[in-house]
């Protein structure tokens, strides 16, 4: 395992910072119906606040946080595999264990505990994208925009097609996915705060839909295009905290500049068209789909600073803590929030606003926030980070930290 010093603290915070804002939209497919996340107006009030609340969490937050795991992922491809290059002269073994054994764990979290898993399809695109690694940044970086593009231009394709499907088909499409009536949604909530065998049920049946018809239109393309892009900023030090402070002062202004805009444009954009299945679930997605690419590297700018200053040492350490044990965080996300609005627990789906979602996240953060550090303090890996380890080497590996015992008689001599 790679600790203490070894480890490169502005990968860790980031990632933490990542996983934290990643729950601020799984929250909403955790606590509402599945329309609710696509299209707002579909369900619950929008309101006042909670139409604030929306509006801030789409424009700051919706596929920002998961665009910069994504990019955290491809860097992840190139540290592993240079690392395992170095000891063993070669990382092809050990990077499709890892990868086979993340893809058993995203398909249990996806078809048991979640729908929303993101982990089957990163593991589905690191089949692919470790063939790249050795390319230099420059050719990783076009190849990642224009697969990136893919999506787009297929998502464009589809919107523009629309006009010609026959009325019934595009009223299914809107009951099934889009704005369902009253029968529609009454059915989803009765198989998520119903018994154990249909939650699972439900789940499985969604997390397929995700795994295959999203997979192909949206995932693949996002998250094997962004896993490139990081790899070339691996490669450029710019998620090492490498680069001039110069360089990050104009990071964070291009990247606000150029995605602030498009996103804040989209929300416009979708409310002028009332949220129709005709233009804001394809055509009018793709605002906030490029706007999400500036603001995450805005992000990533501010971020690489803060982790290399000696300033808020206490808060980075457990941002740094969050990071370390993402794997074991984010599907503990999927499980508090599971058992607070799943039968299997309170049952409480569709009973929280939006502005009271946001009071979950708080509490959600400040726990992993407090565990995390506090974990790590005694033991070398997280929970689901030593099961994966251990997977991969198919050898229990050591789990509790052994404390020098040097250090430890010079301490008690003082």
């Amino acid at each position: 395992p790679t600790l203490g010093k070894e480890r490169i603290q502005s990968l860790d915070i980031l990632r933490g910072i990542a996983i934290l804002g990643i729950l601020i939209m799984n929250i909403q497919s955790f606590a509402m119906p599945s329309s609710a996340y696509l299209n707002p107006a579909s369900f619950g009030n929008l309101d006042g606040i909670n139409y604030w609340v929306w509006v801030i969490s789409h424009v700051f937050a919706d596929q920002k946080f998961m665009t910069i795991f994504s990019i955290l992922f491809g860097a992840g491809v190139i540290l592993v595999t240079q690392k395992a290059e170095q000891r063993e002269g070669k990382s092809i073994g050990l990077h499709y264990k890892r990868t086979f054994w993340l893809l058993v764990i995203g398909l249990v979290h996806a078809h048991i505990i979640w729908h929303g898993d993101i982990l089957v399809a990163y593991a589905l695109c690191a089949l692919l994208v470790y063939l790249f690694r050795r390319l230099n940044p420059r050719k990783l970086l076009i190849i990642g925009l224009i697969t990136l593009s893919i999506h787009t231009a297929l998502y464009l394709f589809i919107g523009m097609s629309l006009q010609f499907l026959p009325p019934e088909a595009l009223a299914e499409m809107r009951n099934d996915f889009w704005a369902p009536g009253i029968d529609a949604l009454y059915e989803e909530v009765m198989a998520v705060t119903g018994s154990l065998s249909e939650q699972i049920a439900h789940t499985s049946e969604s997390a397929w839909g995700m795994e295959t018809t999203v997979f192909a239109i949206l995932m693949f393309w996002r998250a094997g295009g962004l896993m490139l892009v990081g790899m070339a900023f691996y490669k450029w030090g710019i998620l090492t905290a490498d680069r001039s402070p110069s360089f990050y002062k104009k990071g964070i202004l291009l990247g606000f500049l150029l995605g602030l805009p498009l996103s804040i444009w989209g929300v416009i954009k979708n409310f002028d068209a009332g949220w129709s299945l005709e233009y804001s679930m394809f055509i009018g997605s793709q605002f906030n789909y490029f706007g999400s690419l500036g603001i995450s590297f805005a992000y990533i700018c501010a971020i690489m600073p803060f982790s290399k200053s000696d300033r808020f040492k206490i808060i980075k350490s457990r941002f740094a803590a969050i990071g370390q044990m993402a794997l074991t965080n984010y599907i503990a996300q999927s499980i508090i929030g599971v058992f607070i609005f799943y039968g299997i627990g309170f049952g409480l789906f569709t009973q929280f606003e939006r502005i009271e979602q946001v009071a979950l996240i708080i509490g959600i953060w400040l726990i992993q926030l407090g565990w995390s550090k506090s974990w790590l303090d005694t033991f070398k890996f997280g929970p689901l980070e030593w099961i994966w380890r251990s997977l991969t080497y198919v050898e229990l590996q050591p789990m509790k930290k052994v404390v020098d015992q040097d250090k430890d008689s010079e301490k008690k001599e003082v």
